[in-house]
């Protein structure tokens, strides 16, 4: 098997509520576990604080739908005008709200009153909406910044490094990988410190160990981000 077909062999985890390291955000995470239909949830944070994460962990399931703010302008009017006799789904994310267009914004505008009118009903669903900042500073349609707080809302934090160690430990251990603790304090210390980049690098090395049929070493690290054939792989 070639080098390529052996990076290919194993996907990176996909997210999940038991990937999740919460940190500080405990509660956030409790209450994406325990968000039924005829709820709704707004959560908020800085880039690489896990909102992606929790949106894309809740709606890893058949009943659920995960949109982009990039691809929603058509979804999000198909689910707010959905008739009694369409399938709706009963949990519904919508991620990035601050790359939000006016035209999208109207979208989710009209979603958020089709849950509220549906909430009491056999046909509520769940509606987790996610941006990068509180509602407050957002410039947003004013009839749509009501509604983000129309009911659970969570502001997500940084996690700390000793939640980063953990996190990175957890996605190792999850790889069936056994890392040393000095090469994932150096990936902390000598690597991007944003979670996803540091996961993204963890893949990246459990990949290179494959190819090149060497063990997960601090050396080896360091040979792989000196590899320029690794970056494009």
């Amino acid at each position: 098997m070639n080098r390529q077909l052996l990076l290919d062999v194993l996907p990176a985890p996909a997210p999940s509520l038991n990937n999740f390291i919460a940190g500080p955000n405990g509660e956030a995470l409790a209450a994406v576990r325990t968000l039924a239909p005829g709820r709704a949830l707004y959560i908020w944070g800085a880039a690489g604080c896990g909102r992606s994460h929790l949106l894309r962990a809740l709606t890893a399931r058949p009943d659920a739908v995960y949109i982009e703010a990039a691809n929603s302008a058509n979804i999000l009017r198909v689910l707010a005008e959905a008739d009694s006799k369409s399938p709706m789904p009963k949990f519904v994310a919508v991620d990035d709200v601050h790359l939000m267009d006016e035209h999208r914004q109207a979208g989710l505008f009209a979603l958020y009153n089709r849950w509220r009118e549906s909430a009491a009903t056999g046909r509520a669903f769940a509606l987790a909406v996610a941006g990068d900042r509180s509602t407050l500073s957002m410039p947003l349609r004013e009839d749509l910044r009501t509604r983000l707080g129309w009911d659970l809302v969570f502001r997500l934090d940084p996690l700390s490094d000793a939640d980063k160690l953990a996190a990175l430990a957890a996605q190792a251990a999850e790889r069936g990988l056994h890392l040393a603790p000095e090469i994932i304090n150096w990936m902390l210390t000598h690597h991007e410190r944003d979670i996803r980049k540091l996961a993204a690098l963890l893949d990246a090395l459990d990949r290179y160990s494959l190819a090149t049929g060497r063990p997960i070493t601090l050396p080896l690290l360091r040979a792989m981000l000196a590899d320029p054939d690794s970056q494009r792989t």
